[in-house]
C-alpha cells in the first residue's frame, strides 16, 4: 500500500521545464554532433576522390621485379645516362647476385647468376660471359663512391627483360624462366592497391587492353598493366586469360634420392674393370679420375680403362661425377691449393680445364673433394665454387662438394663455408666419418649414430641448408684400435668385408644404443684391442636419418669395403 501511495505522489508532480540556458546548451549539442557528421562524410567523400586519383609521374625511378615493386628496398638510386640503365652493386647484390665480388687484381666486378659468370670493368666496354668476351656499350661505373654495373647491358647474365616506361617513370626487370600470363580487361576501370574498398587507385586501364595476370585469390586478380603498375581488379572483369611463356622448371638429373658409390683407386692406379657387373640400387658413381698435382695442375688419370668404366656406368643407367681431389697438392703443402684460390686467373684456369675434361669424356657432374685446406682461405673456396657451379650447370652438369662436420680442426673443419657451398652447389655431400680419425690418440668411433645426427641437425638449422641438397655420406670401414702397455694408441683401418677375418672367434659384441653400433673389446699379443664395428645394423640407423630429415640421399665410401648385403638395405632404406 506505502508503494503504491508514493507512486500517485510522484504522478501528481509537475515536470520541471528546462531552463533558457538549459535548452542553449542541449540545441549547440545537436548542432555540434550534426557537424561533424558533415565533416565526417566530407572527408570520407574527399578521400575516395584522392584514392582515386592516379599520379602517373613518379618523382623517383621505381623497379618492379618480376611483378612486385621493390622500389622500397633500393639501395641506391637507379642511374639512368645515354639510355643505359645502371643499377648499383650492393642492388645486384640485394636482388640477383649476393655472391657479387669485387676482383682486385683486375679492377673488375665478377657476377654469378644461375648458369652465367660474368667479369666486367670500369674501362673497357666489353663483358666476359662463361669465358667468352663480348662487346656492349657501357662499363662498370663509380658514383659517389658507389660501385654501378650497366644491367640494361647485362640482360643475358641475369636472364630477364628489361623495359624502361618513361611515361611512369617505372622500370620493369622479368625473369625469362618464369611463367608469363595475360588477359583482356573487360571493361574501363580503376586498378586498386588493394583490394579493400576505400584502396587508392594505381591506374586506368581500358576495356580491351591487356595486362600481366600476377595471381588470382577470393574474387580479385592482382595484375600489371602496360605502365608498369601492380594493383588490383575483380576478376570477373578480365576473360580471354592465355600463357605467354611457360615457366621454365629445372629437371633433376637423378629422379629420386641420390645413391652414390666412390669407386676410389690412387694416382698411381687406374679404373677398375667392371664390365658384366651391376650394384643394385646405385644410380651415381664417382671415379677417382681427377686430382691437383704438387704445382696445382688439374690432371687425370682415365686412360682407356677410365673411358671403359664411364661406358660401363653408362651402359648401367649410372651417372658419373668423377672426384677431384686436392689430396696430392694438400700432401706436400697448404699453400698449394690456397695459392689457386686467392688467384682469379688460376681459378678460372683451374675450372676451364674442368669444364674440358667433363666435355671431353661426356662426363655427367664433378665430385670436388678438396680437403687439408686453410682456415683464412675459407671464403676463397667459396669463390672458387660459386665460380664452378654456373660453368657446369651451363652444360648440365651436376656440382657435388665434399665437407666435413661443422666441428673440428682449422684445416679439417673450419675450412668451409657450409651455408654459402649448400646454397650454391647442386649437392652438399657431408662426409660423416672421421669422429675419431687417424690422428686421433683417443680411441672411439668412426661415425656415430649420436654424433651424425647431431651434425646433421647443424647443417640443417645452424647452417640453415636445404635438407633436399644434402647427401649424408657413410663409411663401409671402421679402425681397429690398439693400445699398448704404456697407453700409446694407434689406430688401422678396416673394411667391413674383412672384420669377420679380424675379429676372434669367441669376441663378445655388445650393443650401444647411443651409437648405434656394437663394441668389441679384446687382448691380442699383449695390446687391447677396441672396434667399434660397422655392419648392417649402425649403416641401417644412420640412412635412417636421410629419411627422417628428407635429405637428397646417400653416398658411401668406398666401392670394395662392403659386405654384399648393404646394397639392398640401402636401396630399401632410401626409397
Amino acid at each position: 500500500m506505502e508503494q503504491e501511495r508514493k507512486k500517485a505522489e510522484k504522478a501528481q508532480k509537475p515536470k520541471r521545464r528546462m531552463s533558457k540556458e538549459e535548452r542553449q546548451k542541449k540545441k549547440k549539442v545537436i548542432t555540434r554532433t550534426f557537424f561533424t557528421m558533415i565533416a565526417m562524410i566530407i572527408i570520407i567523400f574527399v578521400a575516395l576522390i584522392v584514392n582515386d586519383y592516379i599520379v602517373l609521374e613518379n618523382k623517383k625511378t621505381n623497379l618492379v621485379i618480376n611483378n612486385k615493386n621493390v622500389t622500397s628496398n633500393l639501395k641506391n638510386d637507379i642511374l639512368i645516362e645515354d639510355n643505359i640503365i645502371y643499377l648499383s652493386k650492393p642492388d645486384i647484390a640485394n636482388f640477383f647476385d649476393p655472391y657479387i665480388y669485387d676482383e682486385k687484381e683486375t679492377n673488375q666486378i665478377v657476377t654469378t647468376y644461375d648458369k652465367k659468370i660474368a667479369t666486367i670493368g670500369f674501362e673497357d666496354n666489353t663483358i666476359i660471359i662463361n669465358g667468352s668476351e663480348k662487346r656492349i656499350y657501357a662499363h662498370a661505373i663509380k658514383k659517389h663512391e658507389v660501385d654501378y654495373l650497366p644491367i640494361s647491358e647485362m640482360k643475358d647474365v641475369y636472364d630477364i627483360e628489361i623495359q624502361n616506361i618513361e611515361k611512369t617513370n617505372v622500370i620493369t626487370m622479368d625473369s625469362l624462366d618464369k611463367e608469363q600470363k595475360r588477359a583482356i580487361v573487360s571493361s574501363n576501370l580503376p586498378v586498386k592497391s588493394s583490394t579493400n574498398i576505400i584502396a587508392k587507385t594505381m591506374d586506368r586501364v581500358k576495356k580491351g587492353e591487356s595486362v600481366r595476370v600476377v595471381s588470382s585469390d577470393k574474387g580479385y586478380t592482382k595484375i600489371r598493366t602496360e605502365n608498369g603498375k601492380v594493383g588490383y581488379v575483380k576478376s570477373d572483369k578480365l576473360e580471354n586469360e592465355y600463357v605467354v611463356r611457360e615457366a621454365m622448371m629445372e629437371e633433376k638429373q637423378v629422379d629420386g634420392k641420390i645413391n652414390l658409390i666412390w669407386d676410389y683407386y690412387s694416382v698411381y692406379g687406374s679404373a677398375p674393370d667392371r664390365e658384366g657387373t651391376s650394384i643394385e640400387g646405385v644410380n651415381v658413381v664417382s671415379p677417382a679420375f681427377f686430382y691437383l698435382d704438387e704445382k696445382g695442375n688439374l690432371k687425370e688419370n682415365i686412360g682407356n680403362k677410365g673411358k671403359a668404366y664411364i661406358e660401363w656406368a653408362h651402359k648401367n643407367g649410372y651417372k658419373v661425377w668423377p672426384m677431384i681431389s686436392n689430396a696430392e697438392a694438400a700432401t706436400k703443402s697448404l699453400s698449394i691449393t690456397s695459392n689457386i684460390m686467392n688467384h682469379y686467373e688460376k681459378r678460372q684456369k683451374l675450372i676451364e680445364n674442368i669444364v674440358n675434361a667433363c666435355v671431353k669424356y661426356k662426363l655427367d657432374g664433378i665430385n670436388v673433394d678438396f680437403e687439408n685446406m686453410k682456415q683464412e682461405d675459407k671464403d676463397m673456396y667459396s669463390r672458387f665454387i660459386i665460380e664452378l657451379t654456373p660453368r657446369l650447370k651451363e652444360i648440365g652438369l651436376v656440382t657435388s662438394v665434399d665437407v666435413t662436420a661443422p666441428d673440428g680442426g682449422e684445416t679439417w673443419s673450419m675450412c668451409f663455408d657450409r651455408h654459402v657451398i649448400g646454397n650454391v652447389a647442386d649437392y652438399i655431400v657431408f662426409m660423416a666419418y672421421d669422429e675419431y680419425g687417424v690422428a686421433s690418440t683417443k680411441p672411439g668411433t668412426t661415425a656415430g649414430y649420436d654424433w651424425v645426427k647431431l651434425s646433421l641437425t647443424k647443417f640443417l638449422q645452424t647452417e640453415e641448408i636445404e635438407s633436399d641438397k644434402i647427401i649424408l655420406a657413410v663409411p663401409f670401414y671402421t679402425r681397429v684400435w690398439t693400445t699398448d702397455t704404456n697407453g700409446k694408441t694407434t689406430s688401422k683401418t678396416a673394411s667391413m668385408k674383412s672384420l669377420n677375418d679380424i675379429l676372434p672367434d669367441d669376441v663378445e659384441k655388445k650393443w650401444d644404443e647411443d651409437l648405434k653400433q656394437n663394441y668389441v673389446e679384446y687382448t691380442e699379443e699383449g695390446k687391447k684391442k677396441q672396434i667399434w664395428i660397422e655392419d648392417l645394423d649402425s649403416l641401417k640407423a644412420k640412412i635412417s636419418l636421410i629419411k627422417q630429415n628428407n635429405l637428397a640421399g646417400v653416398g658411401c665410401w668406398q666401392k670394395g669395403m662392403e659386405t654384399d648385403d648393404v646394397w639392398s638395405m640401402i636401396k630399401e632404406e632410401i626409397n
